[in-house]
């Protein structure tokens, strides 16, 4: 709810305000923190594709995390569910939709084809409209407050996708070498980062490997597992066998 609540409260806020007036580390501190909020609202709804947003209540997990999903970015909970499962199920496959095999690890050309499995041409018209009006009724109170939409709400979501793709899908599941992946290497692996770190690169998400083996831990318990799973079996790395998600 926290961020949820913060997404909504720094937005109202910041589109309402005259950023003209502040230093210059303000409004990049601003413009980091929205970001952050937007990228927690994409952590929420891929808590609930697992079922683990409000465990036992399926129905208000769901809600929930289609409500964080439309507010990221006018995202489809269903069809972004069914292929993020496809995801968990064969990660490093051609059967999965996050992984890049034509292009090898061009980071680029991977995050378009990332980009275009999860929002669609309708989606993008839809955020545009939103933006547009939001826009125009900054314009009627104040000319100078039109272009916060840009600075507050359109910049950050294009530096969480960026976020989620790099710390995500990028990161954990590129190639060591050039070429593609060996057949059946799952390519799962974690980034080596401290716990504040892992959490400011994108909530934990970098304990890729961790996250991949137990879908149904939660992203604030993954540097808890990701501690107990190195005492018990050393680092993780992309060779051992993973669980289907659930």
């Amino acid at each position: 709810m926290a961020i949820f609540l913060g997404w909504l409260v720094s937005l109202i806020t910041l589109l309402l305000a005259h950023p003209a007036q502040w230093p210059a580390p303000a409004i990049l501190l601003a413009v980091a923190g929205r970001t952050f909020l937007q990228t927690g609202l994409f952590i929420l709804g891929h808590d609930a594709m697992h079922r683990i947003l409000v465990p036992g209540r399926p129905a208000l997990n769901d809600g929930l995390g289609r409500l964080a999903l439309v507010l990221y970015a006018g995202l489809p909970y269903g069809p972004c569910r069914r292929q993020h499962l496809r995801h968990h199920r064969s990660p490093g496959s051609l059967r999965d939709p996050d992984f890049r095999f034509a292009s090898g690890d061009g980071a680029l050309r991977w995050y378009v084809r990332f980009m275009g499995n999860y929002l669609s041409w309708k989606q993008l018209a839809l955020l545009l409209i939103t933006w547009i009006t939001a826009a125009a009724l900054l314009l009627e109170l104040d000319p100078q407050r039109a272009m916060n939409v840009v600075a507050f709400w359109v910049l950050p979501l294009v530096l969480s996708s960026f976020q989620l793709f790099l710390f995500g899908t990028y990161l954990p599941h590129r190639s060591q070498g050039s070429g593609p992946l060996p057949a059946g290497s799952h390519a799962v692996r974690s980034l080596g980062y401290s716990h504040l770190l892992s959490l400011l690169a994108c909530y934990h998400f970098g304990y890729h490997w961790e996250h991949h083996a137990y879908p149904a831990v939660p992203w604030f318990r993954l540097p808890e597992l990701r501690r107990r799973v190195s005492l018990d079996h050393g680092p993780g790395n992309s060779s051992r066998r993973l669980e289907p998600a659930r």
